[in-house]
């Protein structure tokens, strides 16, 4: 039996932590075959790990459905990407996009059985812990690893709770048999998630020996993300600004935001900015499993890895980017009237010249655009990048594509499916971007709309700064030489208020709906395609308790929905015929397959 240190806070608050690891699973044959040694919890601890990419070697199917980043349930769902290449390729994703899926659809099966089979070696961990009797393991040895074992649970956890919301909490003793097909899923679990989290906060170090693991400052984040998302802003409030003043990575290094393109280049991503990097690894003989292969498809479909055209950033995202000659500042409302200029149905072999307005630097090293630098790859030439540009839009997706520079040390074949698709390009889950806004968020729902705007201004002030645009090359022809001196697009960032020289932008002055609307729309901006959105959305939707009023989210997306359908040249007939309905598109249907299995525990959510 252990017993566990009880997580508490300054200002009084307490966590639920009667299902913190005090009782056993012994029956599992994880825990009955693995020596009860120190080696042996190691080993299970090792291989919890491995499933925070949201893959495994022996999965039940494909890597692309499972993903950690979500490209397919956060972003493409979110309205900031389409699925891409053709219609009918990988059909089950273009019915996630236009909300029509049924419970039948495979990627919903795969995602759950990564992340409970993920939970079934995290609760092994600890039931082998509890059995190791021969002095190998110190007290404080004892307790890292349950803290890291508890903030892999809160982890996954929550990877089940974003997607689906009512999902069962698979507590310390609940037996594993071919699943876990008798723990019903009465509702939300956030308490039960906060308590993982703050269990990892209160008893892990505040640095790591290896990068890759959490510190304590990881699982206050993950932490605070959860009380967001449970609506409890004043105690994601404490936290955050605590990160915001405190908070170290793994190795030790102050948080601060760096140059925006260090945060997707696989050589640079264990940075400052960094909160919880999911590494990735190549080259080590698991042939791509361990690198990011759940990004295998998002490639253009000629340049890096030459396959396979999926994950096409949206007409609306990128006109998101267009800022205003004046004060540099997006324009929260009415942003999607007239389309940015792009090749769509233009020939590839016509003279284009990329559109000359004003825009927020962000966009070019999110999306790849015709006529623009891609990395050091060479200027983007449009269609011939694209599988299907017809079907799947003009953009092609950049953050999780490596240099060609780096391409040997980044990138390998994946099981010897195709060359350089599997890469060392790991998922940021967490960076000090997204505390930085959450906190400006949670300042607005209970405390002042002067802070939030200072830390939205931290964000769009890395923007501005020249240092971080994109350049044109010194000779297109040869992007080895470097860049000029000349910015790739007419690039205007401003800051709110009084900051920007327009204090009539200014939160306090505009009101808390003004301040609510821009930090909405500036997560969108720094932290799109990074599978967030969705998620984002469903959180401030009224019907979650949300302060956007019910209904928000289908609001948002029915609105993307018809501006994408209304494009010139842009005929997927699926799209076209997309509906976001309310009361149920908010969540996504629980497996079949998983229903059936539990024998009456599992109930399917509304709608579906």
């Amino acid at each position: 039996m252990v017993t566990c240190k009880k997580p508490d806070l300054s200002d009084n608050h307490t966590f639920n932590t009667s299902s913190i690891s005090t009782s056993l699973s012994a029956t599992d044959s994880l825990v009955t075959t693995t020596p009860h040694t120190k080696a042996g919890v190691e080993s299970l601890l090792l291989k919890a790990y491995t499933f925070l990419d949201g893959t495994y070697p022996t999965q039940p199917g494909a890597t692309w459905q499972s993903g950690t980043d979500n490209w397919i349930f956060g972003s493409v769902a979110g309205g900031e990407a389409h699925k891409g290449s053709t219609p009918d390729d990988q059909y089950e994703a273009s019915t996630i996009e236009a909300y029509n899926t049924n419970s039948a659809n495979s990627y919903f099966s795969i995602k759950w059985q990564v992340n409970m089979t993920a939970l079934r070696y995290t609760n092994a961990v600890i039931s082998t812990l509890l059995l190791v009797t021969d002095g190998s393991i110190s007290t404080a040895q004892y307790t890292q690893i349950l803290a890291e074992a508890e903030f892999l649970r809160g982890f996954y956890e929550f990877e089940l709770a974003k997607l689906w919301r009512n999902v069962p909490y698979i507590a310390q003793g609940v037996t594993y048999k071919n699943g876990y097909n008798t723990v019903k899923n009465p509702g939300p679990i956030w308490a039960n998630i906060e308590s993982n989290f703050a269990y990892a906060f209160y008893n892990l170090p505040a640095t790591q020996p290896v990068i890759g693991r959490p510190n304590k400052f990881a699982a206050e984040a993950f932490l605070a993300k959860v009380f967001m998302f449970d609506h409890n802003y004043t105690r994601a409030r404490t936290y955050l600004a605590n990160l915001i003043t405190s908070g170290v990575t793994s190795a030790g290094l102050k948080y601060k935001l760096v140059n925006y393109a260090d945060n997707f280049n696989p050589s640079k991503k264990a940075n400052a900015e960094s909160v919880f990097l999911i590494r990735a690894v190549v080259n080590d003989g698991s042939q791509g499993y361990d690198g990011n292969s759940g990004d295998i498809l998002n490639f253009p479909s000629a340049g890096p890895a030459t396959c396979c055209g999926f994950f096409t950033p949206s007409f609306s995202f990128v006109n998101a980017f267009r800022t205003s000659a004046a004060t540099g500042l997006p324009a929260l409302d009415g942003y999607n009237n007239v389309d940015l200029k792009n090749d769509q149905g233009v020939a590839a072999n016509s003279a284009f010249v990329p559109a000359t307005d004003p825009l927020d630097s962000r966009l070019d090293w999110s999306v790849g655009r015709r006529g623009i630098p891609y990395l050091d790859w060479g200027v983007m030439p449009g269609a011939s990048w694209a599988r299907d540009q017809p079907d799947a839009g003009p953009y092609v997706n950049i953050k999780s594509v490596y240099y060609k520079a780096a391409q040997a040390s980044t990138s390998e074949a994946f099981g010897g499916w195709a060359s350089n698709q599997s890469t060392s390009n790991g998922y940021n889950a967490i960076r000090f971007a997204d505390i930085l806004l959450m906190a400006a968020e949670a300042e607005i729902e209970v405390g002042s709309l002067e802070t939030a705007e200072k830390y939205v201004n931290i964000v769009r002030a890395r923007a501005a700064d020249k240092a971080g645009w994109v350049y044109k090359y010194k000779n297109d022809s040869n992007p080895a030489l470097g860049y000029s001196t000349t910015p790739a697009a007419n690039y205007k960032v401003g800051l709110y208020g009084v900051a920007g020289g327009y204090a009539s932008t200014g939160f306090a002055v505009e009101g808390q709906a003004y301040a609510r609307k821009a930090v909405y729309f500036e997560r969108m901006l720094e932290l799109g395609m990074e599978g967030h959105r969705f998620f984002d959305l469903q959180r401030w939707d009224g019907r979650f308790g949300g302060p956007a009023g019910s209904g928000f989210m289908a609001q948002t997306l029915n609105s993307y929905l018809k501006h994408e359908s209304h494009i010139a040249n842009f005929p997927d007939i699926l799209q076209h015929s997309a509906v976001f309905t309310a009361g149920k598109n908010e969540i996504y249907p629980i497996p079949a397959d998983m229903i059936k299995n539990s024998k009456g525990y599992l109930t399917q959510n509304p709608g579906y």
